[in-house]
């Protein structure tokens, strides 16, 4: 190929690049579509096609915060665990100051039995809200599973400082007060869940079996 045959080719490749990057956007309109319909599939448990009512956005906008949120949560609920870590990564390395995706982060990795990794999402997602629910709870139970039953202990006595009457914290206390030997006090806990919530299945069986 000469020079000038060489030039004409890379202004015309140029032209096409920039006539085909014009062509694939998508208007507001089109966007708030895909979303519609994937929220609609959703709610039908259509999670295959809930995910590919969003491809139209993510083909042309792959690196953006709230598709590769939505994604996640969309391939967690697919149990498809491995690309739903994927795209909750893309979203935090979208926004790294949002604590969102770290919270979908724990959901697949909990559900894969990937205890550690869990654990350390949830101390990053404490170092920006060190009284975050969620956090503290997926913390609590990743801990749990790992038999680090003291650490947890105290993480759920400092979310009973704000929530005392809340269930789900004092099953996580009462369950690592009895996994650590601490039958008696733990059998207080289960008694007082009851009183909350008088047909509690884990306290019920713990009572049970004290």
């Amino acid at each position: 190929m000469n020079h000038k045959k060489k030039y004409i080719f890379i202004i015309v490749s140029i032209i096409a690049i920039l006539l085909n990057t014009k062509s694939f956007t998508l208007t507001n309109e089109q966007i708030k579509k895909c979303y519609y319909k994937s929220f609609e599939l959703e709610k039908k448990q259509q999670y295959a096609k809930a995910i590919k009512a969003l491809m139209p956005i993510y083909k042309i906008y792959p690196n953006t915060y709230t598709v590769n949120l939505r994604l996640g949560w969309l391939y967690y609920l697919r149990k498809n665990y491995k690309n739903s870590e994927y795209h909750y990564q893309k979203a935090s390395n979208a926004i790294p100051t949002a604590i969102e995706p770290l919270l979908g982060l724990t959901l697949p990795l909990l559900a894969e039995e990937k205890w550690k990794e869990a654990e350390q999402i949830c101390y990053r997602i404490l170092k920006k809200d060190f009284y975050n629910y969620y956090g503290n709870l997926r913390l609590c139970f990743a801990l749990r599973m790992q038999k680090k039953y003291q650490l947890a202990e105290t993480i759920a006595r400092k979310m009973l400082t704000l929530y005392p009457t809340d269930l789900l914290f004092l099953r996580e206390l009462g369950l690592n007060l009895y996994l650590s030997n601490k039958k008696k006090e733990a059998y207080r806990i289960f008694q007082n869940i009851l009183i909350l919530s008088p047909k509690d299945p884990i306290a019920s069986r713990y009572i049970r079996n004290s």
